[in-house]
């Protein structure tokens, strides 16, 4: 026969677990209240209570824990759309509307009047027409932008061929004046010579007797 530990854990134990830690992950509280609550009920700690999860008991019911993060997800944006609604009503022309019917605990309106419904719905249209002109006007200023934008690239593409011309032309002057300082160097150059071979010519003259006589 197999003994039983006194503080071994039971499978009603573990369904307790369960049960408790699921539900605080639905409503958004923590696992340590969910192991606070479950120790007071069977008799353990929480930090036992805790270790029996983290170690066994979460292992079996992972596919539960995913349903039970959606179904908290859900839940918190349910309430936020609820409490979004209650703020906005509450600014309603003629009165707040949620003064019109009760508030639950969740932030959900209760028991409406057409006639708060009425009014919410004509200050919503109100403000939605508003909202339309603005993006219009947004819209319309984009278009003035695009357009100036347009404008400027055009412009931008003018200077650039502009400058690309210029810098063309001075290219082609920037030769020219190069070649023609070479040609008047050249120029220079030969008159040079021209005149050392003139000077360097001996000279003669005719004297009196009709005899050659060199110049020095």
């Amino acid at each position: 026969m197999t003994a039983i530990r006194q503080d071994a854990w039971s499978e009603e134990d573990d369904l307790i677990l369960a049960e408790v830690t699921l539900r605080h992950i639905r409503e958004g509280s923590t696992q340590l209240s969910a192991f606070e609550e479950v120790g007071e009920k069977i008799g353990r700690t929480a930090a036992a209570c805790g270790f029996r999860w983290n170690s066994f008991v979460r292992k079996k019911y992972e596919a539960a824990i995913q349903i039970a993060k959606a179904q908290r997800q859900k839940r918190n944006q349910h309430r936020k759309h609820a409490s979004a609604f209650a703020s906005v009503a509450g600014s309603g022309m003629g009165g707040p509307l949620a003064s019109e019917g009760a508030v639950r605990s969740d932030g959900i309106v209760e028991e409406l009047s057409i006639d708060a419904v009425i009014r919410f719905l004509r200050q919503w249209k109100g403000s939605y027409q508003e909202m339309v002109r603005h993006v219009r006007q947004l819209e319309k200023e984009l278009n003035d932008k695009q357009d100036e934008l347009e404008r400027l690239r055009n412009l931008n593409d003018e200077l650039s061929r502009q400058v690309s011309d210029v810098s063309t032309d001075y290219r082609v002057v920037n030769d020219d004046y190069k070649a023609l300082i070479q040609i008047m160097d050249r120029a220079r150059k030969l008159a040079f010579l021209a005149e050392e071979e003139e000077e360097s010519k001996t000279r003669f003259k005719m004297d009196e007797n009709g005899n050659l006589e060199r110049i020095e």
